[in-house]
C-alpha cells in the first residue's frame, strides 16, 4: 500500500504550464455516472429514474457483463491479481523507482513480486506499471483477437442503446471540451488551436475517480475514453481522496491562464471542487435533466467557468 499522500510529490509538468500567451481549460471528470454507467445499471437507479420505461433487469444483465468484462481485461492483461493491493493514485507514482529496463523479454510471472512493499518490489510494481502505460497507449483494437472484440463492440452498442446514447454523447462531449467548440467538425487540432483573439487554446480531460487505478484504467480502455484521456491524466482518489489529486492537477497545470471545472455525480468531488474554489457541474441522471448525457452542452459549462473565473470564460468556451 502507499506510505500516505505526503509521501508522494506528483511534478511530472505538461508543456502548456506557465505559458502566458496560452489559455487553458482543465476539465476535471469523475468516471461512475458520469462519463459511463454502471454502478446505476447495477443497482437499477438509472432504469428507475424512467418510470417503468427501462428493463431494470436489462440494465442490470448489462452491467454484469462489463463488471465480468473489466475484470477479464485487469487479470488477463493488467496484473491485478498481483497488484491489487499496491494502490498507486496514478501510474508515474512509482516512476522513480524504475531504472529503465527493457521490459520486451522480462517474466512478470516469475520475478518474485510479492509483499513487502520494500524498494525491491516498487520496481518490480513500477514495471508493472509501466507495461500497463504502453498497453493503454496501443489501445484494445490491438489487444483483443476477433472474438473479444466483437464482444466488447457488441456490449458497447447495446448499452449505448439502452442508455439513448449516454456513452456516444459522453465522448463526443469530451472531444468538444478538448477543441473548444461545439461542433467537432470544426476542430482544427484536438489539443492546440488559435481563437479568434489570435491566443491559443489548449483544453485537456483528466479524470479523477474515487475507484483503485487499474480497473480504472480497464474502464477507460472499454467505453473507449483512451484516445481522449491520457493515461497519465488518469488518478485515483482510492487512498488520498479527490482533494490531493485535485492538489495535484492544480500544481500540474500551473500558469496565470488556466482555469479548472470539475464535473461529476458525488459529493466528495462537489467539497473537493469547493476547496480548490473551481466550479463543479453535477449531472444527473433523471432524463428531465440537462447536466447528463446527452443534453450537457459547452454553453452551459461555461456559465459555471463565468461565475468563478468572470463573464470572458463563457465566451472563450463557446469560441
Amino acid at each position: 500500500m502507499m506510505d500516505g499522500a505526503s509521501s508522494l510529490s506528483h511534478t511530472s509538468k505538461d508543456p502548456v504550464e506557465n505559458v502566458v500567451e496560452q489559455r487553458t481549460k482543465v476539465y476535471v471528470w469523475d468516471m461512475d455516472e458520469t462519463l459511463i454507467l454502471l454502478k446505476s445499471l447495477l443497482n437499477g437507479m438509472y432504469a428507475n429514474n424512467f418510470n417503468g420505461l427501462k428493463d431494470v433487469n436489462k440494465g442490470l444483465e448489462i452491467g454484469k457483463m462489463w463488471e465480468k468484462l473489466i475484470l477479464d481485461l485487469c487479470d488477463g492483461y493488467f496484473f491485478y491479481e498481483q497488484i491489487e493491493n499496491f494502490n498507486e493514485p496514478f501510474l508515474e507514482a512509482s516512476r522513480q523507482f524504475d531504472d529503465g529496463r527493457d521490459l520486451s523479454d522480462y517474466d512478470f510471472h516469475n520475478d518474485g513480486f510479492s509483499p513487502p512493499y520494500d524498494d525491491i518490489n516498487k520496481r518490480k510494481l513500477a514495471y508493472r506499471l509501466r507495461f500497463i502505460a504502453s498497453m493503454y497507449e496501443r489501445g484494445l483494437e490491438n489487444i483483443f483477437d476477433r472474438d473479444m472484440k466483437d464482444h466488447w463492440e457488441a456490449l458497447y452498442e447495446m448499452t449505448d442503446k439502452y442508455t439513448d446514447g449516454w456513452l456516444s454523447s459522453a465522448r463526443s462531449f469530451l472531444e468538444q471540451c478538448s477543441s473548444g467548440t461545439e461542433d467537432p467538425i470544426l476542430r482544427l487540432d484536438t489539443s492546440n488551436h488559435i481563437s479568434s483573439d489570435g491566443n491559443k487554446l489548449h483544453h485537456i480531460n483528466v479524470l479523477v475517480t474515487s475507484g483503485s487505478l487499474i480497473p480504472s484504467l480497464a474502464k477507460c480502455l472499454l467505453f473507449r475514453l483512451d484516445k481522449l484521456i491520457n493515461h497519465v491524466d488518469v488518478y485515483s482518489s482510492w487512498e488520498v481522496g479527490k482533494l490531493q489529486c485535485f492538489k495535484w492537477i492544480k500544481e500540474r497545470f500551473s500558469g496565470p491562464n488556466v482555469k479548472f471545472c470539475v464535473i461529476g455525480d458525488g459529493w466528495e468531488e462537489c467539497r473537493a471542487a469547493e476547496g480548490m474554489r473551481w466550479p463543479f457541474v453535477k449531472i444527473d441522471l433523471r432524463p428531465s435533466g440537462s447536466h447528463r448525457f446527452p443534453g450537457l452542452t459547452l454553453k452551459t459549462l461555461g456559465y459555471y467557468f463565468s461565475v468563478v473565473y468572470g463573464h470572458s470564460s463563457a465566451e472563450e468556451t463557446e469560441e
